[in-house]
């Protein structure tokens, strides 16, 4: 697709297979293309966590590092690396990898306020131009056994691509009582310092 007020002569590459954040892009009007940086990620938060990096840090070494990879292929590009931990009563869940964690993780998360770390990166040949991580706070109404079985069967294979075991965008949204944050934030990256930034900086030209 044409970028909409965008300079035709700054490629723009999302380091992201996430179909989630090229829609948010897409939906913006940008034109850009996607690369896998293939970083292994959960090795990458087990380190992370055992070198006492907070949350914060560890997304941004994430889309860091993932920046990083599609910049060496494409010096030229600017890079957009993102990466989102979600953080409750200290503990950092991942995506879960089947249907008895994912009723586990919403049991954990049932009736509790928790933290969407979501950390945006821009790189170009090799150098980072810019960083901003945002916290959406999201607080998950008490939910039973019986109403997170039910939630699962409606909800299906999704859960297992969100990092809370719920698409708040969604079906998901019935999980909650409070939202606080940016929309695009809770979905995994930030658009709107995104935005103001790439408009700074003229790859937006509006």
């Amino acid at each position: 697709m044409s970028g909409v007020l965008q300079d035709p002569g700054v490629p723009l590459v999302l380091a992201s297979t996430s179909a989630t954040r090229a829609a948010l892009l897409r939906s913006a009007g940008l034109a850009f293309t996607t690369a896998a940086p293939g970083v292994d990620e959960e090795s990458v938060k087990e380190s992370a966590r055992a070198d006492g990096l907070s949350a914060s840090d560890a997304a941004l070494l994430l889309a860091e590092l993932k920046a990083r990879r599609i910049s060496e292929r494409v010096p030229q590009a600017v890079v957009i690396g993102a990466d989102q931990i979600l953080v409750c009563g200290g503990r950092w869940f991942d995506k879960p990898r089947d249907r008895a964690a994912a009723a586990a993780q919403l049991a954990a998360l049932s009736g509790r306020r928790h933290e969407l770390v979501t950390a945006v990166l821009v790189m170009r040949g090799g150098v980072v131009l810019w960083r901003h991580v945002a916290t959406p706070r999201l607080t998950m109404r008490p939910l039973t056994a019986a109403t997170i079985s039910a939630y699962l069967d409606a909800a299906g294979e999704a859960v297992l691509r969100s990092v809370g075991a719920y698409q708040a965008e969604g079906l998901g949204i019935r999980l909650f009582d409070a939202i606080e944050g940016e929309h695009a934030a809770i979905l995994g990256l930030p658009l709107l310092p995104l935005l103001g930034f790439l408009r700074q900086h003229r790859v937006l030209t509006d």
